[in-house]
């Protein structure tokens, strides 16, 4: 009988017109305002945003000129060290002395420079050409580091002059000090050799690494300096580490090559 009854109600007023329209309910008018509300959000950042693109890449720390290997001229036995490691010393300064069939000789540091690993030790016998040393190209200590990054050789032809670069240093704790700031100086222009790597590094086995996956092109990163902070340069964090950070300490660098508003990837 129930049924019945308002199926006659139905019948007497088949429109409902006597009855209030409900558009939405409360959580639906939640949802709609929610939905407008984020679409809103994103069409403001896309015209008003923007995101950058970036490019990673090893590379190291060390002075603009480089490193080279210092070979003895002669052959025998070393019989004194006259310099140790760190020490900076001027063209012509002697590094060691070698007992040879004509006599002592003193092996010169040609170029001069900061002396950062000694291959040769007392006692021991070179031949002549034998790689006696690593020196930095560097007699001042105060002269600022910069970067040098390694890239594949179809990647660096897009990277700008000034583009802005954060770089990890592996002796820094990034999640307590951050990221060292530097921006792009110059792009070589072509790709180097393993050879021509190991002449400006002074070293085989870096130069190796860095030619592992091909010639690569060098990106020469200055280095921003901040003289408040112990180290000199400017890191993401307020102060940086508390200590300074040495050349041929490897790196990362992540290169902002450059920055688009979203609404431009969709317009022709």
């Amino acid at each position: 009988m129930q049924f019945r009854r308002e199926a006659l109600a139905r019948l007497r007023s088949p429109e409902e017109l006597d009855l209030p329209v409900r558009l939405a309910r409360p959580p639906g008018r939640l949802v709609l305002a929610v939905t407008l509300l984020v679409m809103t959000a994103a069409a403001y950042w896309a015209f008003t945003g923007s995101v950058s693109a970036t490019q990673s890449a090893p590379g190291i720390l060390t002075p603009p000129d480089g490193s080279y290997v210092l070979e003895s001229p002669v052959a025998g036995q070393v019989t004194r060290v006259l310099a140790a490691e760190g020490d900076v010393l001027a063209p012509g300064d002697p590094l060691l002395r070698v007992a040879t069939e004509d006599g002592d000789r003193e092996v010169p540091a040609v170029a001069g420079g900061r002396v950062t690993a000694l291959l040769a030790r007392e006692g021991a016998v070179v031949t002549a050409g034998a790689e006696v040393a690593t020196l930095e190209h560097r007699t001042d200590l105060d002269e600022p580091l910069v970067a040098v990054l390694y890239l594949p050789g179809g990647s660096a032809a897009a990277i700008p002059a000034g583009a802005r670069v954060d770089l990890d240093v592996q002796s820094v704790p990034r999640d307590r000090f951050g990221v060292l700031r530097g921006r792009v100086l110059a792009v070589g222009g072509a790709p180097q050799t393993q050879a021509q790597l190991a002449g400006f590094l002074g070293d085989e086995q870096l130069a190796a690494g860095f030619a592992a996956q091909g010639n690569p092109v060098a990106v020469l990163v200055e280095l921003e300096t901040a003289p408040a902070t112990e180290s000199g340069y400017r890191w993401s964090s307020d102060a940086g580490p508390p200590f300074a950070v040495d050349s041929r300490t490897p790196v990362t660098g992540t290169i902002r090559l450059s920055e688009q508003r979203p609404v431009d990837w969709l317009l022709p």
